[in-house]
């Protein structure tokens, strides 16, 4: 009887162990499995909805996520300019032939190098790894909040540099690298599946 009393109390033990170690187990999961789940099925979205704006909340954890990409020797050489009017948004779609899509978004973000802060010398152009590391965190973190967005490249084609530089009014030191469009997607969006395992190779080429 007493081995018995034993082995039940060392049963219920272990389960509560057990129970306890899942618990705490599962937000770790979660959060991982939400995590990859937003770079898995993030896409490109060109289509917004034009009665959803998109709130200034909202808009300071995309810049929050932005700034949380790694940066060579932590340099951070990135500025932002936050287009949420109207205006500013046709008027950078009027020169950029590629984002015409911002004629409807109700916001876009300019992701640009900061030259004042790059490194010198031929580390300089880090400045471009970092600001796209940059606006790949801007991207998932829009898709993870129930947005759209889509990377429209600026950087290196000159036309494009010079007339963001001048619609916005950009100083000297700072070159636009792209424009990302946001918005609420409007109609039913598919990721693409690009995993190929061809592209792999281990050790050496």
């Amino acid at each position: 009887m007493k081995n018995l009393l034993f082995a039940t109390l060392l049963i219920m033990m272990l389960t509560g162990c057990n129970n306890s170690q899942s618990k705490q187990d599962t937000p770790a999961a979660d959060s991982s499995a939400a995590a990859l789940e937003a770079i898995f099925t993030r896409t490109s979205v060109r289509s917004y909805d034009p009665d959803r704006a998109v709130s200034p909340d909202t808009v300071e954890t995309l810049l929050r996520a932005a700034m949380s990409a790694p940066t060579a020797v932590n340099k951070q050489p990135w500025a932002f300019v936050v287009l949420d009017n109207r205006e500013a948004l046709d008027s950078l779609a009027e020169v950029l032939p590629y984002a015409k899509m911002l004629n409807h978004a109700p916001l876009a973000i300019v992701v640009c190098g900061d030259m004042d802060k790059a490194l010198e010398g031929t580390a300089r152009d880090f400045w471009i790894q970092d600001a796209s590391a940059a606006t790949e965190n801007l991207l998932i973190a829009a898709h993870a909040l129930g947005l759209g967005a889509v990377w429209t490249g600026v950087y290196p084609d000159s036309e494009r540099v010079e007339a963001v530089k001048n619609r916005l009014g950009l100083p000297s030191a700072i070159i636009p690298l792209c424009v990302v469009p946001v918005g609420y997607p409007e109609g039913e969006q598919t990721p693409k599946d690009k995993w190929n395992p061809g592209a792999i190779h281990y050790n050496r080429w």
